[in-house]
């Protein structure tokens, strides 16, 4: 027998024949009306839904703020005792966090099928080298390959500039 479970699993089941059950054919009906569905409970009495909603929305968004931290960003918790050092470790995830949702803006503006992920593992390719012959020091920087130029004009970013 083929028992259909929470958020529209299937589970088999082998129920021996001493066992009885019953099918509540209501209840599946009202459960059905709820699938793909968020529901939103609050104690809150003094907020209209809209509202609720707007907050549940708010921090959904921090939340995935920090998983973007966390796996694109590449930004590991660190353990700071001084409040200095608390304050510049959050202005820099802040910054680096509004750094990404501009690139996805921008992305997406453009129109690009780029995730900004994946643009900043394809600019990341992108180096200053410092060459270092006798007492002389030469500076370049990698020559952008076609899919980075894309990248550079879908974001209206400059190009890097060779050095002198």
């Amino acid at each position: 027998m083929n028992l259909k479970g929470e958020r529209g699993r299937h589970a088999s089941s082998r129920l021996s024949a001493t066992m009885p059950y019953t099918v509540d054919d209501e209840a599946i009906a009202q459960a059905a009306q709820l699938d793909g569905k968020l529901m939103l409970v609050t104690s809150l009495s003094d907020m209209t839904p809209e509202e609720v909603v707007a907050r549940y929305r708010s921090l959904a968004d921090i939340e995935r703020g920090f998983r973007v931290l966390k796996s694109e960003i590449e930004i590991a918790p660190v353990y700071h005792r001084l409040p200095d050092r608390i304050r510049a470790h959050a202005l820099i995830c802040f910054l680096a966090l509004a750094l990404y949702r501009i690139l996805r803006m921008r992305l997406k503006a453009a129109e690009s099928p780029v995730s900004p992920s994946k643009l900043l593992k394809c600019l990341s390719r992108i180096q200053k080298h410092t060459v270092h012959v006798g007492a002389n020091a030469y500076h370049g920087i990698t020559r952008p390959d076609a899919e980075q130029l894309d990248l550079f004009k879908a974001l209206k970013i400059e190009l890097p500039k060779q050095s002198a």
